[in-house]
């Protein structure tokens, strides 16, 4: 089963390889950031002045096109932007953008990323379509492509990423991811080799961090057989060294942190890697990396270069390190949030209100043919928007005669502020 992370899609390793609503929604959304103007009907949906024919993948739902011109990251004092800003000044030698469209193709979001046709990770329950051709990005892995056609060696990609999910603390239809990107000369390892040993100079270890890599490349998470092994090792060394001053530097005040490596699979890299931090008695994946598929590079027409990329996600950064409880803070707009945190600073959030939680169980017959969770919970922030903190199957039940099968969902109203 494929599971959501909020670095890049998680991808289980194939075995043959290393609401809709009815009626007119017509709304321009307020906030302190540009608001979004959306149109959906029976027939179309418009936003931001594009318009897109309904289709049998039309999904996508107000609740999500409301938010679109959000774009937290790029508000200066959201902790998700604050976290971009000194990554940004960490890589300070990378071209940032920011700006690419979250409304791509399904070329740009799975094909050019050599994600297979089949792939669970392509389904309408985990992702929002405009139509069978395009749909809001599930990564920002979606730009590579882009990036690379800038011929820029070293860039950076950030910006908001949809995938339909879960409802609990760490899960929101809406986060945010930054992407990062560098590539080499692959015909000259000798240059290779000191451009890369020159950047790795200084030991920049912190010793409050506990950080484990016992991952060594091997048949199970191979080398790419059009590149040498001396070259992969240079390149994997450079990703690792990149990432590790990275997690130095953002977590220099954290005490006693935790941090691995372990072994892991996407499409779109080989050798891949991701980066877990023990936070709140469980390991939280926050980023996935690995040296570069060279079809993506060569379909830029960089056939003699050899690249790595990493993708995390900037909210499960922002919540162990400002020790925000809910994600749904993020999207606050009550100036008690708001005005706690500073640009370029690491600030612990301070709690301003907790209300007790309004507990509802709900329990109905599954409808005959595939039932997706996904599904359910969109239904229910739809109705109840970010008033809901959690909901969790609690009961399931299948009548001995008739074969139908029951659920029961717990959900958990709670407001932030």
């Amino acid at each position: 089963m494929l599971r959501h992370s909020v670095s890049w899609v998680r991808f289980v390793q194939p075995k043959s390889c290393y609401t809709r609503p009815t009626g007119v929604c017509n709304i321009r959304v307020s906030s302190y950031s540009t608001a979004s103007d959306y149109t959906v009907t029976d027939k179309f949906v418009k936003v931001n002045g594009r318009t897109f024919e309904r289709d049998e993948w039309t999904n996508v739902t107000p609740n999500v096109l409301s938010k679109m011109n959000r774009k937290l990251h790029l508000q200066p004092t959201n902790p998700i932007s604050i976290i971009r800003q000194l990554i940004e000044s960490h890589f300070n030698n990378y071209k940032p953008f920011h700006s690419f469209s979250p409304i791509v193709s399904t070329q740009q979001n799975f094909d050019d990323l050599l994600i297979p046709k089949d792939h669970p990770s392509r389904t309408k329950s985990d992702n929002y379509y405009f139509d069978k051709n395009t749909l809001l990005r599930a990564h920002t892995s979606a730009h590579q492509l882009q990036g690379l056609s800038s011929g820029e060696k070293k860039f950076l990609i950030s910006g908001d990423v949809y995938r339909r999910d879960e409802i609990d603390a760490s899960h929101y239809p809406i986060f945010h991811q930054i992407e990062g990107f560098a590539y080499f000369d692959n015909t000259d390892p000798v240059s290779m080799r000191a451009q890369i040993e020159a950047g790795m100079n200084n030991d920049t270890r912190a010793n409050n961090i506990d950080l484990l890599d016992d991952t060594v490349i091997k048949p199970s998470n191979p080398i790419q057989g059009c590149h040498s092994p001396e070259n992969v090792q240079l390149v994997a060394a450079d990703l690792k060294h990149s990432i590790n001053s990275m997690i130095y530097s953002l977590f220099a005040d954290e005490p006693d942190l935790k941090v691995r490596w372990i072994d892991a699979y996407f499409p779109f890299t080989s050798p891949s890697w991701e980066v877990e931090i023990f936070y709140k008695g469980a390991w939280l994946e926050v980023l996935g990396c690995g040296v570069v598929q060279q079809p993506l590079m060569n379909k830029s027409g960089l056939d003699n270069k050899i690249g790595w990329a990493f993708g995390m996600g900037l909210e499960r950064l922002a919540m162990v390190l400002f020790d925000i409880p809910d994600i749904r803070l993020f999207w606050s707009e009550d100036k008690r949030f708001t005005e706690q945190f500073t640009p370029g600073k690491i600030q612990k959030f301070k709690p301003f209100s907790k209300y007790p939680p309004c507990i509802k169980d709900i329990s109905f017959w599954v409808p005959k043919g595939e039932w997706h969770e996904n599904n359910f919970c969109e239904v229910v922030r739809g109705a109840a928007g970010d008033i809901v903190e959690n909901v969790q199957l609690i009961d399931e039940f299948t009548h001995p005669k008739t074969d139908k099968r029951s659920l029961c969902y717990r959900i958990l109203y709670r407001s932030m502020d």
